[in-house]
């Protein structure tokens, strides 16, 4: 049976296979020829294609992305979790130490900081392996198997007696944390059509908002109580999520580019198909001609690694995805992930204090869902940058409101200003860093680049978990809102080098940025840029 024209006889079959027998040049040009033009209609097609236009077309493939970013919210949930014991009494009770300041038991400043930067060491690890074993495995797969190592490594936490063994719990725990904020950005990207891509990898954001809320809801619930179970029975609820993620995580398919990179072309036109309706069903072809369009544009016969992160082009990439995820700890996140902490030590009380993170994190949930809008619609380096500009007149503000002294004005400017910072820090710089994230590295590497980068994040992070607890802590600097200038001051430093460095790829196929990297394009130069979707090169 043929696609096109009249059925043929025997003699003629055999004359067009003698035919290209004699001319396989000219058999291999035809081939890349349909090749290419299915790979420009399918891209067109995605151009032309509006975000409800997407959702119709692609409603299984948002149903998965939405699944796949539901793996962000236990590392969100361990790490507010841990900023919450450090306020909650029953915790200081049993492993915290006199204050003669704050005349109650606390938790000292260096077992604050511990217990909140083994987690990241463990993420450490857990995404250096997480890009190998992506790269081998597949997204699901990798992802499964850290969802077990999580069920297993909450046993240690809950059944710890001392601060040393947390420790080790945390840094267990972190090593699937990495695996899942490596392959959740990258698997994300992959599976949506482009006028998908922002609101796909932003939904990161929103669970990870969402965690928190979960988080501050029970221990707002349970900071009254005064035995252990006021943290064990948090801890234990982390147990809900890692087995019914991994079932539908195991009857999701796998990414289509994954596996055109692997040549697994029929896999991946079945992957497609389930990723949208029926009518998209007649494009399953123009859209896999369209990845190996662009895969092929980053052809080589090597198996990806890491030193390709750091050569050439990729360089650059690899820098701008380090970039942005390490600046999500020096633009305000910290006083989002401790917010309850922050807001006792700006003179609320602990129960007013437990109400107060509740009450950030349900906001934060709201203004990401905001934010699918803005960046979809703006721009992400316009929203990545605007949104840094008005978080460090902010944090510079929270400052000089904690130099006014104690008073129940300071107190409550501090407690204003804390909040606003975290909440107007998830609707700019935050989901945006998720979308670049996600777009920025070649296809080939996404799964190493996403890992080196959120790597480089918890490279930053860990010392400056052990700066803000000093800055917070009532037996440290004691700088309560002061900390504002600190953070406004890093703050500000990122905000000039997105300006400089950061490109605009709203709107931008994989294969136009891969393009405008090899171009060496200067970044404030990409939104008016015109790239012919003929061009390879």
């Amino acid at each position: 049976m043929t696609l096109h024209g009249d059925a043929k006889s025997p003699s003629d079959l055999a004359e067009v296979e003698a035919h290209h027998s004699a001319n396989p040049d000219l058999d291999e040009k035809t081939r890349l020829s349909n090749l290419k033009a299915d790979a420009i209609d399918a891209e067109n097609v995605e151009h032309n294609m509006g975000v409800l236009e997407a959702v119709r077309a692609y409603p299984m493939a948002s149903m998965w992305a939405f699944i796949m970013s539901c793996t962000i919210i236990m590392e969100s949930y361990c790490v507010f979790l841990i900023g919450s014991f450090i306020a909650l009494p029953a915790f200081a009770n049993d492993y915290g130490i006199w204050s003669e300041e704050k005349q109650k038991l606390v938790i000292a400043p260096s077992w604050q900081s511990a217990l909140q930067v083994t987690g990241p060491i463990g993420a450490i690890i857990g995404v250096c392996i997480a890009g190998p074993i992506t790269s081998r495995i597949g997204y699901r797969w990798a992802t499964i198997l850290g969802l077990m190592l999580l069920n297993a490594f909450i046993f240690v936490f809950y059944y710890a007696k001392s601060l040393p063994v947390m420790l080790v719990a945390q840094l267990l725990e972190g090593v699937p944390w990495g695996i899942f904020i490596a392959n959740s950005p990258a698997y994300c990207s992959e599976i949506v059509p482009l006028a998908l891509r922002a609101p796909a990898t932003q939904m990161l954001q929103m669970f990870w908002a969402i965690g928190a809320i979960i988080v501050n809801g029970v221990t707002y619930y349970y900071n009254t109580r005064l035995d252990d179970a006021a943290y064990r029975i948090p801890i234990a609820l982390q147990w809900m999520f890692p087995t019914p993620l991994a079932i539908l995580l195991f009857l999701a398919p796998e990414s289509p580019w994954w596996l055109v990179r692997k040549g697994r072309l029929e896999e991946a036109k079945r992957a497609v198909r389930r990723l949208g309706r029926k009518s998209v069903v007649q494009n399953i072809d123009e859209s896999v001609a369209m990845m190996r369009r662009t895969i092929e544009l980053e052809k080589t016969e090597k198996e990806p690694n890491h030193l390709e992160l750091f050569r050439g082009t990729d360089l650059y990439r690899t820098l701008i995805v380090c970039g942005v995820y390490a600046a999500q700890n020096l633009t305000g996140n910290l006083i989002a992930n401790q917010a309850v902490y922050f807001f006792e030590q700006a003179g609320m009380s602990v129960n007013t204090a437990f109400a107060l993170g509740l009450i950030t994190s349900a906001l934060q949930t709201i203004f990401v869902m905001l934010s699918w809008i803005l960046t979809t619609y703006l721009g992400r380096r316009t929203i990545y940058v605007w949104g840094s500009a008005i978080n460090t007149v902010l944090l510079v503000a929270l400052g000089i409101a904690a130099s006014f002294g104690v008073s129940t004005s300071a107190s409550l400017a501090q407690a204003s200003l804390g909040l606003i910072v975290s909440v107007l820090f998830t609707l700019g710089p935050a989901p945006a860093s998720w979308v670049i994230i996600g777009e920025t590295s070649a296809i080939r590497l996404r799964p190493l680049t996403t890992g080196i980068g959120r790597g480089c994040y918890y490279l930053v992070n860990i010392p400056c978990i052990f700066l803000s607890s000093y800055m917070l802590n009532p037996t440290g600097a004691n700088l309560g809102g002061k900390c504002g200038y600190v953070w406004g001051g890093t703050g500000l430093f990122c905000l000039v080098v997105a300006f400089f460095y950061l490109p605009e790829m709203k709107g931008r196929s994989y294969r136009e940025i891969d393009i405008m990297f090899k171009r060496k394009i200067p970044a404030r130069q990409w939104k008016k840029t015109v790239i012919d979707v003929n061009d390879d090169e």
